[in-house]
């Protein structure tokens, strides 16, 4: 092939890829018909029929049970309000400690401080990004109460051992779903095996209602102090006779019925998308197998990913010492982006920064959690604590969303030329 665009050669390609859009004449009659209607939100932060919403809302959170196979679903505004919402549910208080993943959305380690409760970062799984169960048990002490899973990208954790760890500790399991709705985890869907599920429907999610989430469980109790928390539970309990008033203190998590309207009719496209990225990644997989030293994420057997996006391990030492970052820009420089992404790269080098490194953790920055007088524990934010997820983030992952519905066959052969180029021409990068 020719000489390497980032060298000054021609690229693979310069026309922008497809939009990934699956907002359609379906979500437009449906916005229509509840914006005609003036009932754009119908909650009520008081005890009647109107604290579970209005009728789109609740047909939103009907469809979603149908469709999960669960038996409570607790529509929200975002998947972070669906965090914050699960960590009150399940009695987190000042003192008590979560175990959380560092390679995340912050929201994630966030969650437990909302509460008062202080974050412990596990490490997560050299193979499949998820959290490592090996690394929960060592972070387990007294005063943990919960864990929260990630299946970070689409792909399920590792969620026998986790319950297992869960079972033996008498811990509560949350499961972050934001970037895995309808994968399956042995003969069961993430979200549903452990305590309670959270996931998101913000824009660039696989389907979405601009901003959105959603939190499901089959437990009775932990659902009921879920609608408090949504809606103005302080308000609630008198009139409704609740007794445990632990977390009751409500915020507005309440989702519109515009929002509602729109779901509706995305939760159809959801099992018909996935499809669509899981062939898209099987023909970008073809084309990478001549690729030596990228490697594909480890999906366990009986296990489906639902690809958010397409995440590669990098082995710096088959590609002539060239660092992974210098590789990834050399790709960026070959492939556009995308149309309404004009200026966002498609592809990128690691994740995001592990989290115990963010200026909170490091200065300790807190009301409470880690201050607070009822917290006895020593819990480390060092860098070097979580070495597979700074391995990751700094030397070995790379990201993309070029297998993305609407990805033609000449499309996905442009990204497939591209790392194919890069890798055939890897000494023009040697510095």
């Amino acid at each position: 092939m020719n000489k390497l665009a980032i060298c000054g050669g021609t690229p693979v390609r310069t026309k922008l890829f497809p939009a990934y859009n699956t907002i359609g004449e379906e979500e437009k009659r449906a916005v229509l018909t509840v914006l005609e209607s003036g009932n754009l939100s119908q909650f009520l932060g008081a005890w009647h029929k109107d604290f579970y919403g209005g009728p789109y809302v609740q047909a939103f959170e009907k469809e979603w049970s149908t469709l999960f196979k669960v038996k409570h679903t607790i529509s929200v505004n975002s998947n972070t309000s669906g965090l914050f919402a699960a960590i009150g549910a399940c009695g987190i208080q000042p003192g008590d400690e979560v175990i959380v993943s560092p390679y995340t959305m912050s929201a994630g380690a966030i969650a437990p401080l909302i509460y008062g409760a202080v974050p412990v970062f596990a490490d997560i799984d050299i193979d499949n990004f998820g959290l490592d169960p090996a690394s929960i048990e060592r972070c387990i002490t007294p005063r943990t109460k919960a864990i929260l899973v990630v299946h970070i990208f689409g792909n399920p954790s590792k969620m026998n051992e986790v319950m297992q760890i869960a079972r033996k500790h008498n811990l509560t399991v949350i499961e972050d779903c934001a970037q895995a709705p309808m994968a399956m985890y042995k003969d069961k869907l993430v979200g549903t095996i452990g305590h309670i599920g959270v996931f998101s429907l913000n824009y660039h999610k696989h389907v979405h209602t601009g901003e959105g989430g959603v939190v499901v469980t089959n437990d009775d109790l932990l659902a009921e102090k879920l609608f408090l928390i949504r809606n103005h539970g302080e308000q609630v309990v008198e009139a409704k006779g609740t007794l445990d008033l632990l977390n009751t203190q409500g915020f507005n998590y309440r989702m519109t019925e515009i929002a509602a309207a729109i779901g509706i009719e995305q939760l159809k496209k959801l099992p018909g998308l996935l499809v669509e990225r899981r062939k898209n990644i099987d023909y970008l997989t073809n084309g990478f197998e001549q690729i030596q030293g990228l490697t594909a994420p480890l999906v366990e057997q009986g296990n489906t990913h639902a690809y958010y996006v397409h995440p590669l391990k990098y082995d710096q030492s088959l590609f002539s010492g060239v660092h992974r970052n210098r590789y990834v820009d050399a790709l960026k420089a070959e492939l556009p982006s995308a149309v309404m992404r004009e200026d966002t790269p498609l592809i990128g080098a690691g994740y995001v920064k592990p989290l115990y490194l963010q200026p909170i953790y490091q200065q300790r920055i807190s009301a409470c959690s880690f201050n607070c007088p009822r917290y006895t524990g020593q819990v480390s934010y060092a860098p070097g604590i979580c070495p597979n997820a700074e391995q990751l983030h700094y030397n070995e992952l790379i990201t993309h969303e070029f297998m993305r519905p609407g990805m033609s066959t000449l499309d996905l052969m442009d990204v497939i030329n591209a790392f194919q180029k890069v890798a055939e021409n890897i000494k023009e990068l040697i510095q």
